[in-house]
């Protein structure tokens, strides 16, 4: 028989999904609008609440950060390589960050896709 369970309370909820986009669309890895558009959207998709939407130009790539009352979003392109890195990370159980980089594989047309998703949360025994 084994051992009882312990019962957990969760403090602070966080879940983080990270991975890399390959064969993007490089068209879009480029363009700084576009991009924002996607970060949009992939906040109303995720249920978060957002707050601004930072991005810099560096050479062919983009860098673009969407700042949700959550935690944030990134997206980081290598168009010369058809490549991008992205972050979902929110706090509290009433987002889903996982639909929101789902969205965003979708919307740079990624032909592969590597995710890892990161419980970063805070438990106490009970």
């Amino acid at each position: 028989m084994g051992a009882a369970a312990i019962p957990i309370k969760v403090l602070v909820y966080g879940k983080h999904i990270a991975g890399n986009l390959y064969g993007c669309d490089r068209a879009t890895l480029m363009d700084v609008n576009k991009l924002n558009r996607i970060v949009v959207e992939a906040a109303r998709i995720g249920k978060m609440t957002l707050l601004d939407v930072k991005a810099w130009k560096i050479g062919a790539g983009v860098s673009i950060i969407g700042i949700v009352l959550e935690s944030h979003i990134s997206i980081h392109t290598w168009p010369e390589y058809s490549f991008a890195t992205v972050d979902v990370y929110t706090c509290g159980s009433n987002t889903d960050p996982e639909a929101a980089f789902d969205y965003i594989a979708r919307a740079l047309r990624a032909s592969k896709v590597e995710k890892r998703v990161l419980i970063r949360s805070y438990e106490e025994p009970m």
